[in-house]
């Protein structure tokens, strides 16, 4: 015999940590991965969830949108682009428009068309499907302006023109009430059909 017994006791090296647990290991990355969820949301993409109509056709109602809210930090938003900002009349409510006229554009709406600096823009996303045209004593919907859009706001106009309340009603956006631009659909639900639009997921929102 050498002296070693048929029990041996391992005994761990000075310094070593002692493993942790699976529980706290669970625990930690579980308080981790929320912590990332909450950065990522509050800071670089939110998700949003479209409940009218009018964005469309190029938002129908029940899709899942993602939000890039980190690329207005470092520029401005281009005209075209389409945005999640406060409602400036109640801020407690999320709007998702069109941005038409930039800060110092002169603006105006002349029989449903749209004119900035005095030229008529080309907008194949927008739709009019109210036959009748309201004019500027009724409505601002079809004749609007000229207004000239102040510094650091916006004029924000949704594509499905004739059924969108949007600055043509309630006034400019100012650039500290928006979230950030719409990018992405993810998911889309159809709730008259009760079924996924499979062909909606992954589009880009142009």
């Amino acid at each position: 015999m050498d002296g070693l017994s048929n029990h041996c006791e391992v005994s761990m090296p000075k310094g070593t940590k002692k493993p942790k647990s699976v529980f706290r290991e669970y625990a930690e990355a579980i308080v981790i991965a929320l912590v990332l969820a909450l950065v990522i949301r509050t800071f670089i993409v939110q998700a949003f969830k479209i409940p009218s109509g009018s964005m469309l056709p190029t938002l129908q109602i029940g899709d899942h949108i993602l939000v890039n809210k980190f690329i207005y930090r470092f520029a401005s938003p281009r005209r075209g682009d389409v945005i999640v900002f406060k409602y400036p009349k109640d801020e407690s409510r999320d709007f998702i428009k069109r941005t038409i006229g930039l800060p110092n554009d002169k603006v105006e709406i002349r029989n449903r068309r749209v004119f900035i600096n005095d030229q008529p823009i080309n907008e194949p996303y927008a739709v009019h499907s109210d036959p009748n045209v309201q004019e500027g004593s009724i409505s601002p919907r079809d004749f609007f302006g000229p207004v000239v859009v102040p510094p650091g706001e916006y004029f924000m106009m949704g594509d499905n023109r004739d059924f969108s309340m949007d600055s043509r009603f309630w006034g400019f956006l100012d650039q500290d009430k928006i979230r950030g631009k719409a990018f992405l659909i993810y998911w889309s639900w159809d709730s008259e059909k009760l079924r996924p639009r499979w062909r909606r997921m992954g589009m880009i929102v142009h």
